[in-house]
């Protein structure tokens, strides 16, 4: 059952798209029609990025009031009590954060899978009735680069590109919002900077195991996430700004 809704759901879609994409781009470049369906993505997942980024942003006008909160209750548990009042008062997810990486992991995996697939004549049985049969795909992205291979320069992109998507991240972090000693709060601040310089490193791993196309949409989708939230920290913050 949950693999027949991971196959409708979002394999078979990501497929389908892939392979229109193939279809109708001039000179049928698997690159860029890689590029585009990453774009796609982004584009359905950007209601999400907002909301995330809003909700970062109201996470840090209400600092104030955390502190307060704090200083007031002396336990954990009233503390804990009182800030799920303020969450809700301000319709604050504590644990939003988490939610695109949740999100971004299951598309990962059917994407992994349409790359392994969408290269043999076989697994194209899987298209909907209406996308044309393409015959065989050319793996060539720009007529260099093989995508079904492991490519160690788009490897070390998807690193850098994941590097400087985790510094903005950074940058833009609200304060830690969870009652904690200074003690607590320092160690998972440099929890954090580990992570900025370790998940690059792992991804550079990652891209060495996969298909070239898995970590060409990587970097994509992390220029483009930077690009995006960029954007959207400066509008919201600069509004939050203006409004003080």
């Amino acid at each position: 059952m949950l693999k027949t809704l991971y196959n409708e759901i979002l394999y078979r879609p990501i497929f389908n798209v892939l392979v229109f994409l193939y279809n109708i781009i001039p000179g049928h470049d698997f690159g860029i029609a890689i590029i585009i369906l990453t774009i796609l993505i982004l584009a359905i997942l950007f209601p999400l990025s907002y909301n995330l980024i809003k909700s970062r942003q109201a996470l840090s006008a209400i600092q104030p009031k955390i502190k307060e909160i704090q200083k007031k209750y002396k336990t954990k548990e009233e503390q804990g009590r009182e800030l799920m009042k303020i969450y809700k008062e301000h319709n604050i997810n504590p644990v939003s954060g988490c939610l695109p990486l949740l999100i971004q992991l299951p598309i990962l995996m059917a994407l992994y899978k349409v790359l392994i697939n969408v290269l043999q004549p076989a697994s194209l049985s899987a298209l909907y009735p209406f996308v044309k049969h393409p015959g065989t795909i050319n793996s060539l992205f720009l007529g260099i680069l093989n995508l079904a291979k492991v490519s160690p320069i788009l490897a070390g992109l998807a690193g850098v590109s994941q590097f400087l998507y985790s510094k903005l991240m950074m940058k833009y972090s609200p304060p830690t919002s969870q009652p904690s000693e200074q003690k607590g709060a320092d160690i998972q601040k440099m929890i954090g900077k580990q992570m900025t310089y370790i998940f690059p490193f792992m991804i550079v791993i990652f891209g060495l195991n996969v298909p070239a196309g898995l970590t060409l949409y990587w970097v994509v989708f992390s220029l483009l996430s930077m690009g995006r939230d960029y954007y959207l920290f400066n509008k919201l913050y600069g509004k939050n700004k203006e409004n003080n």
